[in-house]
């Protein structure tokens, strides 16, 4: 009979058993701080990326099955534990935030088209808005909230953009799954209403 290493011992990295994928998961995650894509987790934890996307899923439930002062956050392939969004004007007292500052209403119409739209080129983001969106874009690339994703293929290549993990933290948003959905007859130039009032 093979003794089990006690909650208190260190695994050597080959024999992280699978059975400890939800804690594994979470203590990487913790430990990281940052988004991690599944392929690092894979490779830190010696495992397959099924099984790292499955002990993501479990850890998600758990997560939402018995709620914490964390929770886990998605954005594509990239996930990490951020502090449970009810919680955060604390969080802000203890480490002394001051709040954010707020975003103009060009800045939430521009996010907003970008969020439901992405990937998105400027061109047709000033289409839906009628207005130039350059600035207002450099503004949301430079707080962090949009991403340049890749170039669209076509006419001088434009850069195609969408949102990042600084903006579903900054919502409080889980994954991108959680934003409201638009009706249907609302998802033409509409969208822009919509998210805005």
């Amino acid at each position: 009979m093979t003794d089990r290493p006690t909650t208190d011992q260190q695994l050597p990295l080959d024999i992280v058993p699978i059975e400890e994928a939800v804690p594994a998961i979470e203590a990487l995650l913790f430990a990281s701080g940052e988004p991690e894509d599944v392929p690092t987790l894979a490779a830190a934890l010696e495992w397959s990326q099924r099984d790292v996307r499955r002990a993501i899923d479990a850890l998600d439930e758990e997560l939402r099955a018995h709620p914490r002062g964390i929770t886990l956050q998605r954005d594509g392939d990239r996930v990490r534990l951020v502090t449970a969004p009810r919680y955060g004007r604390a969080v802000e007292r203890l480490l002394g935030i001051e709040r954010q500052v707020k975003l103009s209403s060009a800045a939430l119409e521009t996010l907003a088209i970008v969020a439901y739209r992405q990937p998105i080129i400027r061109p047709e983001i000033e289409a839906i808005r009628g207005v130039d969106s350059s600035g207002v874009l450099a503004t949301l690339v430079a707080r962090e909230l949009v991403e340049a994703r890749g170039r669209r293929l076509g006419p001088g290549n434009p850069v195609e953009y969408g949102t990042t993990a600084t903006f579903l933290q900054f919502f409080g948003l889980p994954s991108l799954d959680a934003l409201p959905p638009l009706d249907p007859v609302e998802q033409g130039d509409d969208v822009l209403k919509t998210i805005t009032t």
